[in-house]
């Protein structure tokens, strides 16, 4: 009768387990990092590498190399100057948050740097809503529609430039934000205002007129607040008010398209000027 019988490899597992061992050592050795090809180069010569990389839009490539100068030049001029172009580089690369840490860092450690007014600047501009500026209308979404907490704190950042640096020429460019900004958040409580309004809740749209109407002076969201409590008082039938109202709104805004046109479309937003 035929017959097999399987051979059995005298000590078989530790030799196996010392091929294992061996691949992962291999394995090892293939995954070793590329030799830091800066390690020879002069702060310098890194702050030229990263500018380049910058400018041509590589942020990506520019970050890693202004980290490198930080601690290369640490201590000196040069390392301020590269903390301050990685926030630059975070900003326009998309990293907003990793921006604003770089220079909350940067004005801790340097509170009498003589730039701190550019990264007071710098830190309200990474703020101000994705880029939806005074000279950015590519967007139709208004920054009244979007979320205020980064507005708000553009705002203090912004105040704080102007506060402490009246003279800096970056102060001039700040009030003008700051003035969209404020624009921006009254417009906000319009929105909530005229949102009550169309759906029939005039009590609400009244009260939140009117604390757009308290809280802000002198804002372009105010003529359509000052509308929006005409057409409420209208609709509640409380005639008194609503003629006072409309008597209001024809001293303060005898132009105004509210009374003959009504409310303003939503594809000519309010602070659209062309």
């Amino acid at each position: 009768m035929f017959s097999t019988k399987l051979s059995v490899v005298p000590n078989a597992m530790p030799l196996f387990a010392a091929v294992c061992a061996l691949s992962f050592v291999i394995a090892g050795c293939s995954s070793t990092p590329a030799p830091d090809k800066t390690a020879t180069w002069s702060p310098n010569k890194i702050y030229a590498e990263a500018k380049d990389e910058a400018n041509s839009g590589a942020y990506e490539k520019a970050i890693p190399l202004y980290e490198k100068l930080e601690g290369r030049a640490a201590g000196t001029p040069l390392a301020q100057q590269a903390q301050l172009e990685k926030a630059y580089a975070q900003y326009k690369g998309g990293e907003q948050p990793q921006a604003i840490a770089t220079l909350d860092r940067f004005m801790k450690l340097h509170p009498a740097s003589p730039a701190l007014d550019y990264a007071l600047y710098l830190k309200g501009l990474v703020n101000f809503n994705d880029n939806l500026g005074i000279f950015g209308f590519i967007s139709r979404q208004d920054l009244s529609e979007r979320d205020q907490k980064a507005a708000k704190e553009s705002f203090e950042s912004f105040r704080e430039l102007v506060t402490r640096f009246p003279e800096s020429k970056y102060t001039p460019d700040a009030r003008l934000r700051m003035s969209y900004i404020v624009n921006s958040l009254a417009q906000s409580e319009v929105h909530v205002a005229r949102y009550y309004y169309s759906r029939g809740a005039y009590v609400a749209a009244i009260n939140r007129a009117q604390s757009a109407i308290s809280d802000y002076r002198d804002v372009p969201a105010l003529e359509e607040a000052i509308y929006i409590l005409y057409k409420s008082y209208d609709a509640l039938g409380m005639a008194e008010l609503r003629d006072d109202t409309r008597r209001i709104m024809e001293k303060n805004y005898p132009q105004s398209h509210f009374i003959t046109k009504g409310f303003k479309s939503v594809d000519n937003p309010w602070y659209k000027f062309w």
